[in-house]
């Protein structure tokens, strides 16, 4: 579900790369290269959208944590090296080098193509409205005109909204999990949020419910810098593999057929 914050950050962090470029880009297939000298993957992430990623028992779980795990030993890598960091950090994260893929369920959107590449897209998703389970003032997504709507910050709901949507009121906030909590509390009407994270949250809370008809219909990938196009190559095979032989079958069927 997740987008930037606001329009000017895709040109700020466009900067960002162009000023590091010259000392702190990488040739195309360098990170490669490091997996075969037994580097990890490094791979930034914002564990806090359950059921892509999330901490459970002190350990970092769910769709994307474990596709992008058998993805790094399709491609090489000596396992993977999670960088935690706030979504709205991740992009300008991995452009200064920090890391070199970001998974943390991020739709592929034209704006963030602009400054980072994309791996084929690896799940459906798309931003739904949810309610408290006996709200009936809003049935549908035209219904958020005049209502208030938490969103997180530096999500695409929290661009989106706005621009279609201008009689909304946006109440942004830090959190996945603060946003949920502005719903179920009666602090805002609503929340536009991704799909399987907010059907997830629901069958947990009752006291909510997820509206059947969706605001929008995206794609989920994994973004790579523009300078390691052998990575993104090499990404985009493993998945395919990961496809072939069923094991991205099993993942889904773990993580959201079975919670449906």
């Amino acid at each position: 579900m997740k987008g930037f914050a606001r329009n000017w950050l895709v040109a700020a962090m466009a900067a960002v790369f162009a000023a590091s470029a010259p000392v702190g880009a990488q040739a195309a297939d360098a990170v490669l290269d490091g997996f075969k000298k037994g580097e990890p993957f490094r791979v930034g992430v914002d564990a806090t959208f359950a059921p892509f990623e999330f901490v459970k028992d002190g350990k970092k779980t769910g769709f994307d944590i474990e596709l992008v795990e058998a993805i790094a030993k399709e491609i090489g890598a000596k396992g993977v090296e999670w960088v935690d960091i706030d979504f709205k950090g991740l992009i300008p994260g991995m452009l200064a080098n920090r890391f070199d893929m970001i998974s943390s369920a991020m739709y592929i959107t034209d704006k963030r193509k602009e400054v980072v590449n994309f791996s084929q897209p690896y799940y459906p998703g798309g931003l739904v409205v949810m309610v408290k389970a006996d709200n009936t003032a809003i049935k549908s997504p035209k219904d958020l005109d005049g209502k208030t709507v938490a969103v997180q910050i530096g999500t695409k709901s929290a661009t989106y909204l706005p621009a279609n949507y201008p009689k909304a009121k946006v109440v942004e906030v830090e959190t996945n999990a603060e946003m949920f909590a502005q719903v179920e509390t009666g602090r805002t009407d609503a929340t536009v949020t991704g799909k399987p994270a907010a059907k997830l949250y629901a069958q947990g809370h009752p006291s909510v419910k997820v509206l059947a008809e969706q605001v929008t219909v995206e794609e989920y990938g994994f973004a790579m810098r523009k300078d390691t196009p052998e990575l993104l190559k090499a990404v985009n095979a493993a998945i395919d593999k990961l496809k072939a032989n069923g094991t991205y079958d099993k993942l889904v069927d773990k993580w959201f057929e079975a919670k449906k």
